[in-house]
């Protein structure tokens, strides 16, 4: 996958991107890759229905502990969390792919 040739979308985020695949606005179902440069984050959210995430490049921390590239990880119905990427001495930035299948709700920011 060529990151550099993705068609990136700022956010009202410093550091954060963000492309959709897919997305659903009835069922909230979206697939989107999410661009967290090292130290910045995605604001906490709660999921509504199941997410599905890869760790890409990079990597993040969360109330889970550490996921770096290549790791696959399953977010419950109602659970929340707040990713931040990993910021440490050669770091790249943090690239997620995420199926939220039935969206999420931002809780800060």
């Amino acid at each position: 996958m060529d990151l550099a040739a993705i068609p990136w979308q700022t956010t009202r985020y410093p550091g954060v991107s963000i492309w959709f695949y897919a997305s659903d606005r009835t069922t909230g179902r979206a697939l989107v890759l999410i661009r967290m440069d090292p130290g910045r984050g995605y604001p906490r959210h709660k999921h509504r229905g199941e997410e599905h995430l890869l760790v890409v490049q990079g990597g993040y921390r969360d109330e889970r502990g550490e996921h770096r590239a290549g790791t696959f990880a399953v977010y419950e119905d109602g659970s929340e969390h707040a990713p931040v990427a990993i910021d440490e001495p050669g770091s790249e930035p943090c690239v997620l792919l995420a199926l939220a299948h039935e969206g999420i709700k931002l809780l800060a920011g």
